[in-house]
């Protein structure tokens, strides 16, 4: 059975993905085919249509189009209750229960145009509609390979319902409870986030990292967590509401909180760190009691979770998951956001179907490029680029790199998702604490939301690691152990954390042999990465992207497949 699944209609983050015979064969985002960040109000057809051609078929041959938001009848509890939710917005609670599937209808229109666009014979292939969180829970439970029963968390922004607790058990997902606006731990810190500049998931990740240098204590954000039903925690709709928009509703805070935090802004006593260090506090707390309170009897019986959705991005949260104790493994998806619902519907689909699922092992689903097709890029740039071919890609990568140089490091297919690391990356010596600076210098950005991560080999995690998991995307902060933190300076956060990822051989042959060779000429089995972008751009696709960015940067050397390519004077 050949499956697309389609996201974007709601307007940002379109992406496609195929699955054949249950086995995913490619998965990209719109964004990095058009070269706009997010692909704001486009349809993912660019990547669509690279998903057909690395499955070798024709869009006349797709069986099903998997879409990741579905109606909402109006005899559905999930309408009511959310508008009881939202008393306080009258036209929001107005429109959830009159117009509550404007979203839905809009979303299936814009995806049939998009398939007639692409050629897909509507009288032969399926629209599928999957809801929403559903979707997302696909996109990590069945990803996650895990035989067991398994707890899965979906925390998003502004849905109907804005967080799901489930599980999942023999390849099907079971809902237990969720969440409606503006009950959502994920909205609610982006909306606080926006107070500190935050414009956007990168500016999001910005206030994370800031938080950890921050003192949570001298700003007391209590007042917006609401318990005067059973209880039980909720975001206090008195401070906190949504307002109606096109496609989703958005978070709004009421003007006294806004001018108390600006008011704080400005004092000599309270710093932008402190504020986004109790916004995380925040954030933190009511994430974990909610899970505890909903997920807690499932995680200490099975030790598994999968969790997706925004809210997943924040490796600080995770952190903090699988420091619970009862946590064997934490699967989050590498595209946890709206991107990766695509993958998640097609997945669903599949997994209604009885086709058989595996465990994502690698986020690689993008365009891959060979040796020859980055020699016909480089000859046809003005200026004959300097380069030459490399006798041995992962020893001469490794001596460049353990001589404090960083490296741009364009490999294989490119990754699924916002955090890529291993083969369209930024490379440098986890343990030069200066690199940082150095390479935010060459790129000639300040750096505000860069993510920077450790990449670890497999057979090392559980000397650097306090709570070693299985981690192959950029999706999860760890406490590092003392021996290791000179090791892993570069990335070490004040609170003795980092962002690591734990490199298996499988998974990525050649990054591994590189880290190999590191290892031996430094003594250390580690890298630092970021990801292959220069401020607004998404990360790089093509070669014409990696030398673009090369060259419109002080970045010193790009090994491209086999080759290396330098600049004048190196």
């Amino acid at each position: 059975m050949i499956i697309l699944g389609l996201s974007g209609a709601h307007d940002h983050d379109a992406a496609a993905a195929i699955l054949v015979d249950g086995e995913i064969v490619a998965a990209v985002e719109e964004e990095r085919l058009v070269r706009q960040r997010r692909a704001p109000g486009q349809m993912p057809i660019e990547a669509a249509r690279y998903c057909l051609h690395a499955a070798g078929i024709t869009a006349k041959e797709i069986d099903a189009v998997a879409l990741p938001s579905a109606s909402v009848p109006f005899i559905h509890p999930r309408r009511w209750r959310h508008a009881r939710r939202n008393l306080r917005s009258p036209d929001v609670a107005l429109s959830a229960l009159f117009d509550g599937d404007r979203a839905f209808r809009r979303s299936r229109l814009r995806t049939l145009d998009a398939g007639r666009t692409l050629g897909i014979n509507w009288a032969r292939t399926r629209l599928v509609p999957v809801d929403h969180h559903l979707a997302h829970a696909s996109s990590s439970y069945h990803a996650s390979g895990f035989a067991e029963k398994t707890a899965i968390l979906v925390m998003d922004g502004s849905e109907h319902a804005t967080t799901f607790f489930g599980y999942g058990e023999g390849g099907r997902i079971h809902q237990l409870h969720e969440l409606y606006a503006p009950d959502s731990p994920a909205g609610l810190y982006g909306v606080l986030a926006r107070v500190l500049g935050a414009n956007g998931f990168d500016d999001e990740s910005a206030v994370m990292t800031l938080a950890l240098a921050g003192d949570p204590g001298r700003v007391d954000l209590s007042r917006l967590v609401d318990r005067s039903i059973r209880g039980q925690p909720r975001v206090d709709g008195r401070h906190v509401r949504v307002r109606r928009g096109e496609s989703t509703d958005t978070y709004v805070v009421d003007g006294a909180l806004i001018g108390m935090l600006e008011e704080l802004r400005g004092s000599a006593s309270v710093s932008d760190a402190d504020i986004a260090a109790s916004i995380q506090q925040l954030f933190e707390s009511l994430s974990l009691e909610l899970l505890e309170t909903h997920l807690g009897d499932i995680i200490r019986a099975t030790g598994r979770l999968a969790f997706a959705g925004g809210g997943a991005f924040n490796t600080s949260l995770n952190r903090r998951i699988l420091e619970r104790g009862d946590v064997a493994e934490l699967f989050v998806p590498p595209a946890a956001g709206d991107a990766g619902s695509a993958l998640g519907a097609a997945m669903f689909v599949a997994s209604e179907a009885g086709e058989p699922l595996r465990r994502m092992q690698n986020a690689r689903l993008g365009p891959g490029f060979t040796t020859r097709e980055c020699i016909e890029a480089l000859e046809a740039r003005v200026g004959r680029p300097r380069w030459r071919m490399m006798k041995d890609v992962p020893k001469e990568t490794a001596a460049l790199l353990a001589a404090g140089n960083p490296v741009t490091w364009f490999q294989g297919r490119m990754e699924f998702g916002p955090r890529a690391i291993g083969s369209r990356s930024i490379l440098g010596r986890a343990n030069a604490v200066e690199i940082v600076d150095r390479i935010r210098t060459q790129l000639g950005s300040d750096g505000r939301g860069r993510p920077f991560c450790a990449s670890v080999l497999d057979r090392v995690a559980g000397d650097a690691l306090v709570t070693p998991r299985p981690t192959p995307f950029m999706t999860t902060a760890f406490s590092v152990k003392d021996a290791w933190k000179p090791r892993l300076s570069a990335v070490l956060a004040a609170d003795g954390s980092a962002i690591v990822q734990i490199v298996e051989r499988d998974a990525n042959v050649r990054f591994y042999e590189m880290l190999q060779a590191l290892e031996g000429l430094t003594g250390d089995a580690a890298v630092l990465g970021s990801p292959l972008y220069r401020d607004a751009d998404p990360i790089a696709c093509s070669p014409d992207d990696a030398l673009a960015l090369f060259y419109e940067s002080d970045l010193e050397y790009l090994v491209m497949e086999d080759i290396l390519v330098t600049k004048e004077g190196e």
